[in-house]
C-alpha cells in the first residue's frame, strides 16, 4: 500500500488543491491532506477552520483523509508511513521553487520520493492568495472555490478575520 501527503496550508482550499489530490488518490492508494499549522506567511483561517474545510471537500472521497502538523513536512511523512510527498505545479516559476524543495527534503529522507502534478489548465491561476484578494475586494470566488469555502470566506470578511467560523461553515 503506497501512502501518499500532500502538504499545504490550505488557506483557504481552492479547486486546484482539489483536482490535484483526487488525481493523487488515483494514482496511491490513500492520500493524507497534510494541513500545516504554523507557515510563515499570515493566515485566515485558523489549523481547526482549514482541517475543517479541507475535510469538507473531501467527505465523498475515502481515499483521501485530512490531518494537521507541525514542523518539517518529511519528518510528518515518516511518522505516518507516507512513502511519497505530492506537489502541484501550476506555473514555470513554481518549478524551481519545487525542485529545491524537493531536493532538500531527499537530502533529509531519502526514502521519501516527491512527486510534481501539473495543474489542470484551468486552475493555473489560481492560489490561495489570489482567492482571498478576490473575496476581500468583494469579487465572486464561486468558480474558484467549493460553496462551503466561499460562504467560509464571506463569514471571515465580513466578521473583520477574527471570528472563528460557526460549526455550520466547519462540517
Amino acid at each position: 500500500m503506497v501512502k501518499a501527503i500532500f502538504p499545504g496550508t490550505f488557506d483557504p482550499i481552492h479547486y486546484g488543491h482539489i483536482d490535484i489530490a483526487r488525481r493523487a488518490a488515483r494514482l496511491f492508494d490513500e492520500v493524507v491532506m497534510a494541513v500545516y499549522d504554523k507557515p510563515l506567511k499570515t493566515l485566515l483561517f485558523s489549523p481547526e477552520e482549514r482541517i475543517a474545510l479541507v475535510k469538507q471537500a473531501f467527505a465523498d472521497n475515502r481515499k483521501v483523509s485530512v490531518m494537521g502538523y507541525s514542523g518539517l513536512t518529511v519528518e510528518f511523512a515518516r511518522q505516518i508511513g507516507a512513502q511519497v510527498i505530492v506537489r502541484g505545479l501550476r506555473v514555470f516559476s513554481d518549478f524551481e521553487f519545487e525542485f529545491r524543495m524537493a531536493l532538500a527534503n531527499q537530502r533529509l529522507t531519502p526514502d521519501i520520493e516527491t512527486i510534481a502534478l501539473i495543474t489542470a489548465e484551468q486552475h493555473t491561476f489560481l492560489s490561495s492568495s489570489t482567492v482571498k484578494e478576490i473575496a476581500m475586494l468583494d469579487g465572486d470566488v464561486s468558480s474558484m472555490v467549493p460553496p462551503f469555502v466561499a460562504e467560509a470566506l464571506r463569514h471571515k470578511i465580513s466578521n473583520g478575520n477574527h471570528q472563528p467560523l460557526p460549526n455550520a461553515l466547519r462540517d
